[in-house]
């Protein structure tokens, strides 16, 4: 195992971590490997055993690593081989003491459920199979608060759900997609599984960059997926100045003509800007997506879906010879949680804790000396010197992250995505943990 000690060139727990964590990236140590006994690599590098085995720790609270009692410790191989490549990666790591690489709400502010549940009938509805799928009252509430006239609105299964089933219709093999960089792992994954060429597109702290998006447009993409607010992983939110010029963009580019724009308003009410959307501009060129996953509970499954008559009566006739519709019953439960005085003070308070999550933490991180625009949302996108050992190096203080890797549409750059939305207390020690590991 000699080769594993020469190439450590820090012998503190956290450069012995760093560079096992950098050859199981390269490569160099493969899933399944068995790793140098603590003592034999603690003779190797002349430190103590405890040295090494707070290393071996500290990897294995990222997953790296797998301790096999007596056979020895283990480059850890895959398991969920039915996710996806990205989404793995963003997985099936163990326990830690806080974890901020979820990307999901905090539990506690999510809406009561219960009483929702009491009002909904305890049977089964039999509506007639070709019924419209929308049950009146929520399509009205949805339209009063839609950010443009849609020509057709509908239920769907959640965001993901949405978008797949808009690029089902939208794309060929071989065709070209702009996304935004960094941008959302399960839609890379998705458009790799449709045999398509993604564009990035870059960002600055109003949205997509419009010199960005000119240089993707002369690739004549089929579609453009964007996430209008609280984007994930970097929390922007665009503006309706931003919105306006990028839709100027698209009207006057000639390799744009057919070009359809996808929009993922995935965290919905619990994000604190406004619901800009491209749509206003160009209605008959927009599908925009909004999800109430994060804003009254992931397990609902459930987000709207409005765009052009003709392109939604086509979304919509498929999915009557696929699943029909959304359960009635999940619709009236989710109206109900839209429109009950006590559900939509919930979900306000819910909208103004993590804006002063976001907040403390985006101040605690400034007096650490980052300078850091507050994100919206849950998610904050940091800039580190090396993305894997920042990810070790919170992982041995307790801390789990998410490595940036998988967000990114073009290589370059080291990050990590850090949920803030689940972190109540402690932002002080947090933010100088953060600021701590983001400096190699």
């Amino acid at each position: 195992m000699k080769s594993v000690a020469l190439a450590v060139e820090d012998s503190s727990p956290s450069g012995i971590a760093g560079t096992i964590a950098r050859l199981i990236a390269s490569g160099d140590l493969a899933p399944g490997d068995r790793l140098p006994t603590v003592r034999e690599l603690a003779v190797d590098l002349g430190v103590s055993p405890a040295t090494v085995s707070h290393a071996w720790q500290a990897l294995a609270s990222v997953g790296l690593i797998v301790s096999r009692g007596r056979s020895g410790s283990f480059v850890r191989a895959e398991r969920t081989t039915w996710l996806p490549p990205r989404s793995r990666s963003l997985t099936e790591l163990p326990d830690a003491r806080l974890d901020l690489s979820t990307g999901t709400p905090d539990p506690l502010l999510l809406p009561d459920m219960g009483p929702a549940l009491s009002r909904v009938s305890s049977r089964a509805g039999t509506p007639n199979y070709f019924d419209e799928p929308v049950i009146p009252e929520l399509e009205t509430i949805l339209l009063a608060t839609w950010p443009f006239v849609p020509g057709v609105l509908t239920i769907v299964d959640g965001a993901m759900d949405a978008i797949s089933r808009s690029l089902d219709l939208l794309l060929k093999f071989g065709d070209r997609v702009a996304v935004e960089n960094p941008g959302f792992p399960p839609v890379f994954d998705l458009l790799d599984h449709y045999g398509t060429e993604r564009i990035p597109v870059e960002l600055d702290g109003e949205g997509m960059r419009p010199d960005s998006l000119v240089e993707a447009l002369h690739r004549s993409p089929a579609a453009i997926v964007l996430q209008p607010r609280t984007q994930n992983p970097s929390g922007v939110s665009t503006t309706t100045e931003r919105a306006r010029e990028l839709a100027r963009i698209i009207r006057n580019s000639r390799n744009a003509e057919h070009t359809m724009i996808i929009e993922d308003d995935h965290s919905g009410e619990i994000s604190s800007s406004g619901d800009v959307s491209l749509g206003t501009f160009l209605p008959d060129r927009v599908i925009h997506i909004r999800s109430f996953s994060k804003s009254h509970g992931p397990d609902l499954r459930i987000a709207a879906v409005g765009g052009p008559k003709e392109f939604m009566d086509r979304f919509i006739a498929r999915r009557i010879l696929g699943p029909g519709w959304t359960s009635r019953m999940l619709q009236t439960i989710l109206y109900d949680l839209l429109t009950e005085p006590t559900t939509v003070d919930q979900v306000a308070l819910a909208r103004r804790t993590y804006r002063d999550r976001q907040r403390a933490i985006a101040a605690a991180l400034r007096d650490n000396g980052w300078e850091i625009a507050t994100a919206d949302g849950i998610n904050l996108w940091l800039a580190v010197d090396d993305e894997r050992d920042a990810v070790v190096k919170l992982a041995a203080a307790g801390i789990r992250v998410a490595a940036g890797t998988p967000f990114l549409s073009a290589p370059g750059g080291q990050f990590i995505r850090v949920t803030v939305g689940q972190i109540r207390e402690d932002f002080a020690s947090v933010g100088a943990q953060l600021a701590a590991a983001g400096t190699a």
